[in-house]
């Protein structure tokens, strides 16, 4: 008989918990709902972080871990949904870990998930991270693969921004695409290749003539030969 109670007990409370359980999950919902209404974003985030304790989620890990990438919480968005090369890993949180890392300066580790999404998408944009981040890791080839792969598949319509001005600005993404491959020409060999990398700058320029970036890198690169005509004289 004591057995009989005890199990009877034990069943009310499950119920009791259950149903507590759903009422919290209803609850988070509709706040969550609401947060996104008033466009709360630490409402949001409150609210998403909730729901994956109550009710775990691959979905709703990786839609919590985009608003942390989207309001330029990297690290807590990796936190998130961590940093491993998933099989399973949907375009969103592709796009997290790719852009995340790469922010963060972890440029090997960024570059897989740039090439899934490339691979999904062949896209220029991407593209042209993928050649960056190649160039920056001193791979010239595939930096210089990807370049091509890009001015194959850009449109006139695409634009890149860039940040390293007080204001961003955005130019032609061909520009960039011509940028980086000035980069590449002249890192290829830095001897030979001055005059032809500034060519190539001069067509950004064409392009995109307050492109910045590509004016510094000319200007220092002309400032380099005419230092090297100095010497030779």
């Amino acid at each position: 008989m004591k057995h009989l109670i005890y199990a009877v007990i034990v069943l009310f409370s499950l119920n009791i918990t259950a149903q507590n359980n759903n009422d919290l999950i209803a609850h988070y919902e509709a706040y969550y709902k609401q947060m996104k209404t008033q466009g709360d974003v630490q409402g949001i985030i409150n609210a998403l972080t909730h729901l994956n304790v109550l009710k775990p989620s691959k979905e709703r890990k990786d839609t919590l871990a985009y608003v942390y990438y989207k309001n330029n919480k990297f690290n807590q968005a990796l936190n998130t949904i961590g940093i491993e090369d998933n099989a399973n890993d949907s375009d969103m949180a592709l796009e997290v870990k790719a852009v995340a890392l790469k922010t963060l300066g972890e440029l090997e580790l960024a570059l897989p998930f740039y090439l899934k999404i490339y691979n999904k998408t062949e896209n220029p944009q991407v593209a042209y991270e993928i050649a960056e981040i190649n160039l920056n890791l001193n791979k010239l080839t595939e930096a210089k693969n990807y370049v091509n792969l890009g001015l194959s598949k850009v449109t006139d319509k695409q634009g890149k921004t860039y940040f390293e001005t007080q204001q961003p600005y955005t130019v032609p993404l061909k520009a960039g695409f011509y940028y980086l491959d000035a980069l590449i020409i002249y890192n290829q060999n830095k001897e030979n290749n001055l005059g032809l990398a500034v060519n190539k700058l001069d067509e950004a320029i064409a392009l995109a003539p307050a492109f910045n970036m590509a004016n510094i890198a000319k200007n220092a690169l002309m400032q380099q030969k005419k230092e090297s005509t100095t010497t030779k004289e």
